[in-house]
């Protein structure tokens, strides 16, 4: 991806009153802040509202300054995102203006994003009648029983439907903002992004691993499947099952596939899979290896099995995403990446 400042991503930030001053500080975060020193694209943040001369009153006495008028949204170069910081209320009064240019935005073929309560606010303006979506899990029952055409996954950490992303609560909302990097610029550049933030490039799991339900951990469980899975990152090139891992916790296979989908929020295997996925996108990026030997170093044994695991979960061939993001050029909207389709997580 190229960091010429001439071809910028645009991000467009939804403001309007009622909407959260954390979303709309991660948001800042991870497009307002310039790391083009360490190899980051630059990204045009703009602020848009329905009056750009007034300020946004935000919770705790805060307030953000708007800098672009909605119809910057799909003017005559439009945004190539659009994101909707979650908002206080969901049951509170939504401006018009703000609806119609979501309408309009989506119309025009712009992905639009929303955090965490931003759902209602998709839902308000009929963007999610059919399709899948996500909300912190405390509002998951609220958002179904208001809109009973949106199908909500009360469990999943983010969601994509046809250029319409949703997310959970709060911390969700980093893992779809990161994902969108990557999406939209590499594992590498979003990578980048999460270090500087000190947060995890990505997260394993669902919202089930926080909704306040007894789940049953012991202490010395979690030191052991912690080690176990360090021990699997640090030798991804080896065979692994979940016998071998659960040898190494000192549990038999069925406890240790119970505590660690207790703990992570998902199954050894499928953890283990979206580790060598990223570790081959990482080399895909940053190498020139041949197919086969990024395979081997990200354990998937061979060229095939890779493709087979790149198809399933991005929708497409290793050999696709390397030409898609080791090229230069300007920046790709979130999933429109050289026939990149992300997928659910």
């Amino acid at each position: 991806m190229s960091a010429d400042r001439t071809n910028r991503q645009r991000i467009a930030l939804l403001a309007f009153p009622g909407i959260r001053a954390f979303d709309v500080s991660v948001i800042t975060e991870v497009w307002g802040t310039d790391r083009t020193r360490r190899g980051v694209p630059p990204f045009d943040l703009r602020r848009a509202a329905a009056d750009p001369d007034t300020p946004v009153a935000l919770r705790g006495g805060l307030s953000l300054t708007p800098d672009r008028p909605l119809d910057w949204l799909d003017g005559l170069t439009p945004a190539d995102l659009v994101l909707v910081p979650g908002i206080e209320n969901p049951e509170a009064d939504l401006p018009a203006p703000v609806l119609d240019a979501l309408r309009r935005a989506h119309t025009a073929g712009i992905p639009v994003a929303a955090l965490c309560a931003g759902a209602f606010v998709l839902a308000r303006a009929g963007l999610l009648d059919g399709r899948r979506a996500v909300t912190h899990w405390l509002l998951a029952p609220d958002l179904a029983a208001r809109h009973p055409l949106v199908k909500v996954e009360p469990e999943a950490l983010f969601v994509e439907d046809t250029g319409i992303w949703t997310s959970a609560g709060t911390a969700a909302g980093i893992d779809l903002c990161l994902h969108l990097v990557r999406t939209a610029h590499g594992a590498e550049t979003a990578a980048t992004i999460a270090r500087s933030m000190v947060t995890a490039p990505f997260r394993t799991g669902t919202q089930a691993q926080f909704i306040e339900q007894p789940i049953p951990r012991a202490d010395r469980d979690d030191d052991a499947l912690a080690a176990v899975r360090a021990h699997a990152l640090a030798h991804l090139d080896e065979p692994h099952t979940v016998a071998s891992l659960a040898a190494r916790a000192g549990m038999s296979p069925r406890s240790f596939a119970r505590h660690f989908q207790a703990t992570t929020g998902t199954s050894p295997l499928h953890w283990l899979i979206t580790q060598r996925v990223a570790a081959a996108r990482k080399l895909l990026e940053r190498t020139d290896h041949p197919l086969p030997e990024v395979a081997r170093r990200a354990g998937f044994g061979s060229e095939v099995t890779m493709r087979q695991h790149f198809a399933a979960h991005l929708a497409t061939s290793p050999r696709a995403y390397r030409a898609a993001f080791r090229q230069t050029g300007g920046p790709r909207r979130p999933g429109q990446s050289a026939g990149i389709r992300p997928t659910a997580r």
